[in-house]
């Protein structure tokens, strides 16, 4: 097997709050392959964001800080090294498509000053040669009249478009990883569709790994080769896309999937997990999805179940294994 690209490594990302410190990410262990297509699933609030965010060395910080752990990229830990060279990594070797477009853009820059600022930082491109080189991304990833795009500002664009600008952003240097957090959110099916389809093409063509963060099972069913599924801040079970979807073995990835509605069956109701999320300030003991689950032992509410292997890269994290 090829050695991981990116390996995270008992990551903690705690939050200091008035009320207390905040465990969003809690002991996340996680690896991607190059030219790999690695899915995060899992409800808001499970740390998935926060997770990314920490990668690429983002978590403001106060509030935030990543207490424990390593985020090893080709066998440098990014947790250790400076400013200065996380500025050389950020948007050259890995890159993030951000949730929401229009936020992550800014407005008083034209699309193409945006992207080409990323060029001329790190290919140490003149103004000319970088204002080609983002009509160039735009063209790429399919923005109509690209020489005329490059002049405008991110408000003349729809919500697509804009996605389409983020995207032509982070790949500008051709990075190795690519970290797309909800990159469909707030798009129509159609445009979803065609976003989908271009980031497929660029990990098919440039062989770029790819971490989508996502909450839809439907995006990570058709584009991802693994998944990792998160609950309140931790890993609790991961695999292979098709052993995941075929045969889940956590009941909250069982829950999730049945959430799915289902062309092929009629219901009248659509089947949701009960209860809420943890408030991340008061985890319960024992299994945090324990008060949710329908299967829950009295074990589960005291003892905390270890991600045990199940089948070859298949684990999960639950007290049934025992039973």
């Amino acid at each position: 097997m090829a050695e991981p690209l990116l390996e995270i490594k008992g990551l903690q990302t705690h939050f200091e709050t008035d009320s207390g410190r905040v465990p969003a990410v809690d002991g996340v262990d996680i690896y991607i392959r190059k030219g790999e297509v690695l899915g995060i699933v899992g409800e808001s609030g499970c740390g998935k964001s926060v997770m990314s965010l920490s990668v690429m060395r983002l978590v403001p910080s106060p509030p935030g800080r990543i207490v424990n752990g390593a985020i090893q990229y080709k066998g440098e830990d990014l947790v250790h090294v400076s400013e200065k060279r996380m500025q050389q990594i950020r948007g050259n070797e890995i890159a993030m498509i951000f949730q929401e477009p229009m936020t992550s853009l800014n407005p008083v820059f034209t699309n193409g000053n945006q992207i080409s600022e990323t060029v001329r930082l790190h290919r140490s491109l003149n103004r000319k040669e970088a204002k080609l080189h983002a009509i160039e991304m735009l063209r790429k990833v399919g923005i109509p009249r690209p020489e005329a795009i490059v002049d405008e500002y991110p408000h003349q664009l729809s919500g697509g478009m804009r996605q389409r600008v983020m995207i032509a952003m982070a790949m500008a240097c051709d990075p190795e990883l690519l970290i797309a957090d909800e990159p469909t959110t707030a798009l129509d099916v159609t445009i979803q569709a065609q976003i989908l389809d271009l980031m497929k093409q660029l990990n098919r063509d440039l062989g770029t790994a790819i971490m989508m963060i996502t909450h839809d099972l439907g995006v990570v069913a058709e584009m991802c080769d693994r998944i990792v599924v998160m609950y309140a801040g931790k890993i609790v079970e991961e695999g292979s896309t098709r052993a995941i979807l075929k045969n889940p073995q956590h009941p909250y990835t069982r829950g999730l999937i049945q959430s799915v509605p289902r062309m092929d069956v009629a219901q009248d109701k659509l089947y949701s997990i009960p209860g809420n999320v943890p408030n991340p300030r008061f985890m319960p003991e024992g299994c945090r999805f324990a008060p949710r689950c329908e299967h829950a032992m009295d074990r589960c509410h005291t003892e905390m179940p270890a991600l045990v292997t199940l089948d070859a890269g298949h684990q999960s994290r639950c007290w049934l294994h025992d039973l």
